[in-house]
């Protein structure tokens, strides 16, 4: 319902190569660690979004979306349901094409909003799924 194959192919494809990934850090035994490596094998830049504003996987961390200096195309979203509405509004008001929340993360007013404010958006699912099913 919140994700056609039609719309993850325009992400993954046609939205651009840079990926804010709000809840990356240096933790390898989190979800975000390892599909952060997975875009960048497939040609994505994956810049860190976390408080601690680590760098991992070679780019530097920012603290909040609004700290990133350049433009993002991408806002994948690791964070509990309850505070992804917030990460989405951000992504809207910083310039983003689309917004992906992962597997687990779902929050049907902010798809609704980010949708209505003209983003493509993916609800509750994985790019690193999603890139070899689509090849």
């Amino acid at each position: 319902m919140y994700a056609d194959d039609e719309t993850i192919r325009r992400i993954l494809t046609g939205s651009g190569d840079t990926w804010a990934v709000v809840g990356l850090s240096n933790n390898r035994t989190r979800a975000a660690y390892g599909v952060a490596q997975v875009l960048q094998r497939f040609g994505k830049r994956v810049v860190p979004v976390h408080p601690e504003a680590e760098t991992v996987h070679g780019e530097q961390g920012y603290a909040s979306l609004a700290d990133i200096p350049f433009p993002v195309d991408v806002v994948d979203v690791f964070v509990n349901s309850d505070l992804a509405g917030r990460v989405a509004d951000e992504a809207v008001a910083s310039g983003a094409k689309a917004v992906w929340f992962q597997l687990g993360v779902v929050d049907p007013e902010a798809y609704a909003r980010t949708r209505e404010a003209g983003l493509d958006m993916v609800m509750d699912r994985c790019p690193a799924i999603e890139i070899p099913r689509l090849g």
